[in-house]
């Protein structure tokens, strides 16, 4: 068993970690109070497209008593007829159509762009056809299917994002996997939960339409979610996951107009709709569902962005990492610029730490580095001080050997490191590691007596880096 000493920390260090466990809770709590909140409670109409077949100055009249009632609320727009006006709500050009008359003015709605919009928008009407003596008259143009209470397709883009998103958590602790293997893990885990999704929504609940379009839209939200969280990872290293559930989870989810209908929602939500992955992919569903596949252009375009953005951050952060080993060969770290590792900067652990060296359970970190610390004549030296720095001098760990002389750590970020082993009555010896959650290295000491050495100097052990199986 290893003996692990750690340091007292300082005010500083402590508030440090108290930071870096709660900024990621704080931001769910910030999210769902004034993101969800906000965007949910008390849904306002707000410029919601309606088609009046009558002549001008009657809409015109018609536009002043909405916008006396709720200002900014509709948006008229004049049509020659009523066929004319039920035309622009099944094209999906309005959200319902109004043919005013003396005594039974007719109304056309869509429950397909939400029943709590629909419901809206026969309360207002039908409260002005009342003012006039008149009874409002509704016909229904685009139901919802039996299987779709207006909200399922919220869940279903939600069974795509939440996944994608820890998926790319979890391959942060893929240790072995290459670039390649990570990517091709995010599209295959994207390709099953689209599939799951599609056919649970489709077939299952009938919540979505049987049209394999549905399909290819809930696999590119899966992928604008993973790949573009995944080359945030190179460029925020820990802070990745607050970026990525601010995008695609607490802005997405609220404005995406599968819950709350984009008509209802306050102004901010509504100008983020056409640019977030879900609420593209919800308008994508409702038009191939409900409108014969038409105004697909954005949502294909947007999501399609949202895709090769990340594949773009994903090969600027490998590009970037080179550019860093580079660097820190030129700057003498070592002798050589080794031919860089294939897989992808991973997300710093909050702190490195010691491990037993022989108990590696299922489950647990992998060890980064392991070793054994013997004397001249090959005996184990335990509790020997092994002592972990980055190149710029800053501690990262600082533990002991165990009865056997050996000792393991893990959780440093990919890079150099400086590595010190010393005891009382002995030479110290130093080396300089690569350090690579996908290629553990094993780095062994051998420490002379202190009267063998060469006052004044320090002799650095030959760095052996050997890769195993734990």
């Amino acid at each position: 068993m290893a003996s692990a000493h750690a340091k007292t920390k300082r005010p500083g260090e402590i508030v440090r970690t108290l930071v870096m466990g709660l900024w990621l809770p704080a931001i769910f709590l910030a999210g769902f109070l004034f993101s969800f909140l906000p965007a949910f409670h008390h849904p306002t109409p707000h410029h919601i497209k309606v088609a009046v077949a009558a002549p001008p100055t009657t809409t015109a009249q018609l536009q002043h008593q909405l916008d006396t009632a709720l200002p900014g609320g509709f948006t008229l727009r004049q049509v020659d007829s009523a066929a004319e006006a039920r035309s622009a709500v099944l094209n999906n050009d309005a959200v319902a159509a109004f043919a005013p008359a003396p005594h039974h003015p007719q109304l056309y709605g869509s429950k397909a762009d939400g029943a709590s919009m629909e419901s809206v928008i026969r309360q207002v009407f039908t409260s002005a056809a009342q003012k006039t003596g008149a009874t409002l008259d509704f016909q229904e143009l685009v139901p919802t299917r039996p299987g779709d209470p207006g909200t399922s397709p919220f869940y279903l883009l939600m069974a795509c994002t939440l996944p994608a998103y820890f998926l790319v958590v979890t391959m942060q602790r893929a240790v072995g996997f290459s670039r390649r293997a990570h990517v091709a893990t995010m599209v295959g885990g994207g390709v099953g939960a689209a599939l799951a999704s599609y056919l649970t929504g489709a077939y299952a609940m009938d919540a979505i339409p049987q049209h394999p379009l549905s399909l290819l839209y809930l696999f590119l939200l899966t992928q604008s979610v993973s790949l573009t969280s995944y080359g945030l990872v190179s460029f925020l290293g820990p802070l990745f996951p607050g970026v990525s559930v601010t995008l695609f989870l607490m802005l997405s989810a609220p404005s995406s107009g599968a819950a709350v209908p984009v008509g209802l929602l306050p102004d901010f939500f509504r100008f983020l709709h056409p640019v977030l992955p879900m609420g593209n992919t919800a308008d994508a569903l409702r038009n191939i569902g409900y409108f014969n596949d038409r105004q697909l252009g954005r949502p294909t375009a947007v999501l399609c962005a949202w895709v090769a953005l990340g594949a773009a951050l994903i090969v600027l952060g490998y590009v970037k990492h080179l550019r860093q080993l580079v660097r820190e060969a030129r700057a003498g770290m070592t002798e050589y610029v080794p031919v860089p590792p294939a897989e992808d900067p991973t997300v710093e652990l909050p702190e490195p730490i010691a491990l037993p060296p022989r108990r590696h359970h299922f489950g647990e970190q992998p060890p980064m580095l392991t070793g054994r610390v013997s004397g001249p004549v090959g005996e184990p030296l335990p509790d020997v001080t092994i002592t972990v720095t980055d190149p710029h001098g800053r501690q990262l760990l600082h533990t002991r050997t165990d009865q056997n002389g050996e000792y393991a750590a893990t959780g440093f970020h990919d890079g150099y490191a400086l590595v010190v082993a010393g005891a009382p009555g002995r030479q110290p010896v130093a080396t300089r590691l690569l350090l690579d959650r996908a290629t553990p290295v094993n780095q062994d000491f051998i420490l002379t007596p202190r009267q063998h050495a060469v006052p004044g100097r320090m002799h650095s052990h030959p760095a052996t880096t050997v890769a195993h199986d734990h």
